[in-house]
């Protein structure tokens, strides 16, 4: 069976019996339109390699093996596995799927030395620990192009002074240049979530932060934006206080909403250098 000759997905989720479970944050994407936007969003295309998060019932897997990409799938679901290996045997041998949880997946080892790209519809409850794991790791995508939670994905690409702005922000911002790319409803998934989604497209920098220095902004935003409303003298005390912020080049009594991400990287950069 060829792809074109796939039933739809709502038909393929009935014959399996097969329901979104809200323990998983699963919330499917039915519509083919909605998917091959995300697929041409995220510009990958014939012999691309594509590694895709929480497939579910495979709507945004179509529509990325529809480019000629190849796929690598990683679903923590087993109720998934009849229906998504349907999905591979019409796929020629271009989607391999991986049934496990994908916060433990080694995506170096899936990618196998090659060049690959990042692109899900990303489980909400396991959203941001994804993408933290993948800005800071020791692997690095070609690119991410990801749907979170609106919320999410605004504080992704928040400014400073902004009230969405945090250590998400800053840390994806380090290390990527990242934009939003889309809005999707809730009434575009099966069941809709209570809230809007948006996908978010990042590219790695090429000054893109090493592990060492990406881990110390990682420690310096948890304490700075774990007291946010303190200034930043008194929400970095544990870490030297206002000697480091003076060092890192800036004015004790700001407050961590307030400081952009070079500010972060230089009290990174003063916390390395005092330890």
């Amino acid at each position: 069976m060829s792809l074109e000759a796939l039933p739809t997905l709502r038909e393929a989720l009935e014959a399996h019996g097969l329901w979104a479970k809200k323990a998983f944050g699963q919330h499917f994407l039915l519509d083919l339109n909605i998917t091959r936007k995300i697929a041409r969003l995220a510009e990958v295309g014939d012999g691309d390699l594509v590694i895709e998060v929480g497939p579910g019932p495979g709507g945004l897997t179509r529509a990325l093996l529809e480019t000629g990409a190849q796929v690598i799938a990683v679903e923590k679901d087993e109720r998934f596995r009849p229906l998504l290996e349907e999905l591979a045997a019409a796929a020629n041998g271009r989607l391999t799927l991986v049934f496990g949880d994908a916060l433990t997946t080694d995506e170096a080892a899936l990618a196998a030395g090659r060049p690959a790209h990042l692109v899900s519809n990303l489980p909400y409850n396991v959203g941001t620990p994804l993408l933290i794991k993948w800005l800071t790791g020791p692997w690095t995508p070609v690119s991410l192009t990801l749907m979170f939670q609106k919320e999410v994905a605004e504080r992704i690409v928040a400014a400073p002074g902004s009230g969405a702005y945090g250590r998400l922000g800053v840390i994806a911002q380090a290390a990527c240049d990242a934009r939003p790319v889309m809005d999707a409803p809730a009434r575009a998934f099966t069941p809709p979530p209570k809230v809007d989604s948006a996908v978010v497209r990042l590219e790695p920098r090429a000054d893109r932060p090493s592990p060492q220095r990406l881990d110390a902004l990682q420690k310096v935003t948890a304490a700075a934006f774990g007291q946010r409303r303190k200034m930043l003298r008194s929400s970095l005390k544990v870490m030297g206080g206002e000697a480091l912020v003076t060092t890192a080049g800036l004015d004790p009594a700001a407050r961590a909403e307030m400081v952009d991400v070079k500010g972060f990287l230089a009290l990174a950069d003063a916390w390395l250098a005092s330890r």
